[in-house]
């Protein structure tokens, strides 16, 4: 068996070519292992830039609750300050305190 050498160098010289038109992968590669890395990994991901962004809107909310709720006790304080009659009514709902001629009946719900 006669082996054309002519015909194998040739055929490499053609392989050689393409590869070497392709130089530019390389560089593709690299850059999307590095975006790869960048966007799925660390404490500076993406995934991470979302569950911290969840978190934020989270303790916003919950710093608005807490907002209505110092208001609303705030017109309480001010309401028990100022009106006697708030008092009582605090006293009586809360703490089942009565009157000396009154008799209170506490009704609950069984669920």
């Amino acid at each position: 068996m006669i082996i054309d050498t002519s015909k194998i160098s040739s055929k490499l010289k053609a392989a050689w070519r393409f590869a070497g038109s392709l130089w530019y992968i390389k560089y593709i590669v690299v850059t999307a292992v590095g975006v790869v890395l960048v966007c799925f990994t660390g404490e500076n991901s993406l995934m991470a830039h979302r569950r911290y962004q969840a978190q934020i809107e989270a303790l916003q909310a919950e710093i608005q609750q807490n907002t209505e709720q110092f208001e609303r006790d705030q017109r309480q304080l001010r309401l028990l300050q100022t009106d006697p009659k708030a008092v009582e009514q605090v006293a009586r709902e809360r703490y089942f305190m009565r009157r000396d001629n009154e008799d209170i009946f506490v009704l609950e719900d069984e669920l």
